[in-house]
């Protein structure tokens, strides 16, 4: 078996750091066997290397190896790519074609970004791993094939299988062995070592001398969090390959390179927040609301029987007022007043509802009558409700000698209400 150091030169990969030694041991060991691999890390921490040195140490060396995004695919074809269709199996089929499990028979098969597989997708893929059977789309023949699955992702798995993006039994099938790739930041005494490498390409590729940072600038390269790990780190060394005419960096100009640079090591803080739970808050606050309204009905419609069935009109009009209280809460005057236009002509029709006469006592029979009857005159009695409503307001501006405000109060109205009605009946 060869060492990890030849593996390094081999694929070129940087690093002393014992988190990626362990991770390519495994590799290495797994190499040898037939079983199923997913690799994780965060995006950019070069998973990538992984199926290479797996596929070359295995048997299936000398056979295919295919490399496939599937984020890359969009979802209405990505059946087609991996399983292969039948001629005139959808539109624009105008031939039959393999897809990759077909051609890569007897090698690997790279399925980077596998959490992005759609979920009908994933059963095809799970169907050929417990068996190795498969269907090209549009087909009824099952076919046959050995391949090796390499997988990959960059997704936390178990937060998509809790939210029913993907196959749980698919994930332990795939993650026979798990090898993860830890983030750069991990990897503190690799980060010179990769830039000084980058910037050795870069002078090769671009014919220039070769950039070099001072003390203070590998310290800030060292603090840094490199969200983008080591794709981020190649970019940038780069950009300054490229631009900056003196090639002794400094801090200071290294610090211009670094996007949002809060030159700290900390842990990120992640959100955790979902989308479901959001949709569950408004659902409550809308049953909420719901179930205030139909209380506030009922309390208008107790108010409403209740002026049926005595006269003591002041004892209702009160209670009327702490109604709208409640109703608007403790919203300023101001604020009432604005949309209670409607609400007050209400009030003043309900407070002054044909009252009955005093000789009467109201059984319970009697008084429903006399609700349904209150209700089934409502439209004849538009006019004279009207009336009495001129009249009330008459008499409240004589009494009041036509001061406005006063005479407002004493209906239990607002002022502008009083004003609007004055102008309605020409008074």
């Amino acid at each position: 078996m060869e060492s990890i150091q030849s593996i390094k030169q081999r694929f070129e990969i940087i690093g002393q750091d014992p988190k990626l030694n362990r991770a390519l041991e495994k590799a290495m060991q797994v190499a040898i066997t037939d079983i199923s691999v997913l690799v994780t890390g965060e995006s950019g921490v070069g998973k990538e290397a992984i199926p290479k040195i797996i596929h070359s140490l295995s048997h299936r060396k000398h056979a295919k190896y295919i490399a496939v995004n599937c984020g890359a695919i969009p979802e209405g074809t990505i059946d087609s790519e991996l399983f292969g269709h039948e001629k005139g199996a959808f539109t624009g089929a105008t031939q039959t074609r393999s897809g990759y499990f077909e051609v890569a028979d007897g090698g690997t098969i790279f399925l980077d970004e596998v959490g992005e597989l759609p979920l009908t997708t994933q059963v095809r893929l799970l169907r050929v791993l417990e068996n190795g059977e498969f269907l090209k789309v549009g087909s009824s023949q099952v076919q046959k094939t050995d391949v090796r699955i390499v997988a990959a992702t960059n997704v936390n798995m178990f937060e998509a299988i809790k939210k029913e993006r993907f196959r749980e039994d698919l994930y332990y099938r795939l993650s026979t062995v798990e090898i993860n790739i830890p983030p750069l930041r991990e990897r503190q005494g690799d980060v010179h070592l990769l830039f000084r490498k980058f910037a050795s390409d870069f002078s090769q590729k671009y014919k220039m001398p070769t950039i070099r940072l001072d003390e203070q600038a590998v310290s800030l390269l060292n603090k840094y969090r490199w969200p983008g790990n080591i794709r981020q780190l190649r970019n940038i060394a780069e950009q300054i390959s490229v631009l900056e005419e003196n090639r002794s960096i400094t801090a200071a100009t290294l610090n211009g390179y670094l996007p949002n640079n809060t030159s700290t090591n900390l842990p990120a803080v992640v959100s955790n927040t979902k989308a479901e739970s959001d949709f569950s808050n408004e659902r409550e606050i809308l049953y909420k609301v719901l179930f205030d309204m139909k209380g506030d009905l009922n309390d208008l419609k107790k108010l409403t029987m209740e002026l049926l069935k005595n006269n003591d009109s002041q004892k209702v009009q009160k209670d009327n007022e702490n109604l709208i209280r409640k109703i608007y809460g403790n919203e300023d005057e101001e604020d009432i007043d604005l949309d209670q236009d409607s609400q007050e002509e209400t009030n003043l029709n309900v407070l002054h509802l044909p009252e009955p006469k005093e000789d009467h006592i109201l059984t319970s029979d009697a008084y429903e009558d006399k609700y349904h009857f209150a209700e089934e005159i409502e439209e004849e009695e538009t006019l004279s409700l009207q009336e009495k409503e001129v009249e009330l307001i008459k008499k409240s501006l004589e009494r009041n000698r036509g001061k406005r405000k006063a005479a407002a109060a004493e209906l239990g109205i607002s002022e502008r209400t009083l004003y609007r009605k004055i102008k309605q009946y020409d008074l």
